[in-house]
């Protein structure tokens, strides 16, 4: 295998795979990638077993074949390397000489025939929907997800493809995000997957914000997205994700109206006083009033108060304040609705003009 490219066309791809690349190093095979070269296309691949991420340019080979070396240090020499640099890649038997100018670099290589890909896929369903709005369904609600719950299926994300929509949700438990978008594709059936946690982390990286178009293909225990030259494929969590809906208090006749960014500085100045392992605050609703209380175990005192629209009953309810401030940086709009029904009650967070994102909170005891 022999051929030559430029640094900054290999750069950007090198570092999205490594996201991708095996950390642990469970098999030494999973911490190198696989390169492929074509007569005019080169093709690299990066797996850790759950998530296989596969990117072809377009590049002239001198000599084709196909060959994996370690990633980490593939990306830091072509890092480290002058810009505008060109690349010799060629294998010397058992290894990979790297040249750049006066540079050489030899790497150790593992065999092609030993790098795990992900089988062929039998789909169930697909769609196709533009790069920003999938982006945004996963950037808005992924912060909800659980990390290492005992309870797998909330480590994820759910996916859920419906006759004209597309919705994505998440929970940790203590608190939801949901996020709905049109899907102008046919569904012959609605579909449920859990996406797992890293998948979702490497898709935010990997999908741009313009208009390009998402193929997401669906099968019973893999989903696909192909971007074109990008192909990124991750199995799905197995098990049954909670009914969401359940736990989605509906709007209130006398919500909380508040200036999104005065309420969120006044949460931020409460924070810095609230219990560092709890973070816990509690707001104090009176009419057209709010206050943020927060004490910690030093003894110190935090006290907010904001003016907001309300005309609902006076009550004190605690929350993570963590989890309030997460909420709001969600929403892109000037004022938000908060619904409090009662003390005990799930906190209902939505944009005054943004109908497609619900975010809910749960009280927590103080």
């Amino acid at each position: 295998m022999k051929f030559s490219i430029l640094r900054e066309h290999l750069l950007p791809l090198l570092q999205m795979l490594n996201g991708v690349v095996e950390r642990r190093q469970t098999l030494p095979i999973l911490s190198n990638l696989l390169l492929v070269a074509e007569k005019k296309t080169l093709t690299m691949t990066a797996t850790d077993m759950e998530v296989e991420l596969v990117v072809t340019m377009e590049n002239n080979v001198d000599t084709t074949g196909e060959i994996t070396l370690p990633a980490r240090k593939f990306l830091d020499i072509c890092r480290t390397l002058p810009d505008s640099s060109k690349i010799l890649v060629e294998t010397k038997g058992e290894r990979v000489l790297v040249t750049s100018g006066k540079s050489r670099f030899t790497l150790s290589t593992l065999p092609a025939k030993e790098f795990p890909l992900v089988d062929g896929m039998i789909k169930t369903a697909e769609i196709k929907i533009p790069c920003r709005i999938l982006k945004g369904l996963f950037e808005r609600t992924a912060f909800a997800m659980a990390q290492q719950d005992v309870r797998y299926y909330l480590n994820g994300l759910l996916l859920e493809i419906e006759q004209g929509m597309l919705r994505a949700v998440a929970t940790d438990g203590h608190r939801l995000a949901l996020c709905q978008a049109e899907n102008t594709h046919d569904v012959q059936e609605g579909k449920q997957i859990i996406i797992p946690r890293k998948a979702v982390t490497e898709l935010m990286r990997i999908l741009d914000g313009e208009q390009n178009e998402a193929k997401v293909e669906v099968s019973h225990n893999h989903i696909r997205i192909d971007l074109g030259d990008i192909r990124f494929t991750s199995k799905l969590i197995e098990g049954k994700f909670p009914d969401y809906k359940r736990v989605i208090p509906k709007p209130s006749e006398t919500p909380i109206t508040a200036d999104k960014e005065i309420l969120k500085q006044a949460l931020t100045r409460a924070s810095i006083l609230s219990n560092e392992k709890y973070r816990g605050v509690r707001i104090i609703l009176e009419k057209d009033k709010m206050k943020a209380l927060a004490h910690n175990p030093e003894q110190e005192e935090a006290e907010e108060e904001i003016e907001v629209k309300y005309q609902g009953a006076e009550m004190e309810i605690g929350f993570n304040v963590s989890y309030l401030l997460d909420a709001l940086n969600i929403f892109k709009t000037d004022e938000v609705l908060l619904t409090i029904s009662d003390p005990n009650s799930s906190c209902l967070i939505l944009a005054k003009d943004e109908a497609d994102c619900k975010l809910v909170v749960m009280p927590m005891r103080l």
